[in-house]
């Protein structure tokens, strides 16, 4: 099976992107986690955090369906759905599209760049639910907001929303990774509280209105980024932080920088604004029956590589890394 791909990425949190709709074959949900998890393995594979399918939708302009490295499914990606919102704005000439996602048909637009040079995409955020059962998450309380999860730390408090996938977010004075890591493991091997797993973010409050976050990501381990976590953890920084709803929420991170406005009406909602990086096209040649692939050579998006490398140092200061 030839195919075409993309290798791409919003704030580092990287992916390949396959047009399901250029491909000779259809792919089935078994294919498309076996493609997930010999292409995206860093070792044997290309080296991604998954996989960005890009289908036909009756309810939109496009279909997107994301598989992680470990060949599970997520209900959403926000990185992903700004790489895939590029791709389908410049396919079809528009300024606003709708990407159909697992959990609902999403507006997505370009907007003014966030950093000089780096064309940016926002996408909308939603649904957002602060209900456990959501997540869904095994608790006695109807809401977990700024609390701590004894089954995880004794040193720390939480807050428990889906966006629409699962997610647990903490406000802390310093990032500590290897502390990020081990109860990112441990909730994700804890299926008495998260069934099906949940991402993890510790957050950090810079200023007014401005955050660093950290992930660790559900399928995926350590991330630069995860679109869904800089959205979560938006909401978070207003509820728990004090960040100021009415302006947007600056989010640093290993990889670049987004910014989230936070809607907070009857229900709370975000937009999440940042770039949508192509780093190279390529085309690979798969045999999924033996495990095997082969890669075409790459056209690589030199310029608009270097000019992100900027962003991402510009970032790093700014977060104090």
């Amino acid at each position: 099976m030839d195919i075409p791909y993309i290798k791409c990425h919003g704030s580092d949190n990287d992916f390949i992107m396959i047009d399901e709709r250029k491909l000779e074959e259809s792919l089935t949900d078994e294919d498309r986690k076996e493609v997930a998890l010999l292409l995206s393995d860093r070792l044997e594979g290309i080296g991604s955090d998954g996989i960005l399918y890009v289908l036909s939708s009756s309810k939109a302009e496009a279909c997107m369906r994301m598989f992680n490295s470990d060949g599970s499914e997520a209900e959403m990606c926000g990185n992903g759905l700004r790489c895939v919102a590029r791709y389908i704005i410049e396919e079809t000439g528009k300024e606003k599209v709708h990407i159909e996602t697992a959990k609902a048909v999403l507006p997505v637009e370009r907007v003014s760049d966030i950093y000089e040079g780096i064309a940016t995409f926002s996408v909308a955020i939603e649904p957002v639910s602060f209900s456990a059962s959501s997540l869904p998450m095994e608790t006695e309380s109807e809401q977990v907001v700024d609390t701590v999860l004894h089954d995880l730390t004794e040193d720390q408090t939480f807050t428990a929303l889906s966006v629409p996938n699962p997610h647990i977010v903490s406000v802390v004075k310093e990032l500590d990774e290897e502390v990020l890591e081990n109860i990112g493991k441990k909730a994700n091997n804890s299926p008495h509280l998260f069934p099906n797993g949940v991402n993890v973010s510790f957050v950090r409050k810079i200023d007014d209105n401005k955050i660093f976050v950290q992930t660790y990501e559900r399928g995926v381990g350590l991330t630069n980024a995860c679109g869904t976590a800089m959205s979560a953890s938006s909401i978070v920084s207003v509820i728990v932080a004090g960040n100021n709803p009415a302006l947007p929420v600056t989010v640093m991170n290993k990889g670049g920088m987004v910014q989230c406005i936070v809607h907070e009406n009857e229900e709370y909602k975000v937009e999440l604004q940042g770039n949508a990086t192509y780093v190279y096209e390529a085309e690979v040649r798969v045999d999924i029956s033996t495990q095997s692939f082969e890669e075409s050579p790459h056209h690589v998006h030199t310029e608009e590589n270097e000019r992100y490398s900027e962003l991402r140092e510009y970032a790093r200061t700014e977060g104090g890394l």
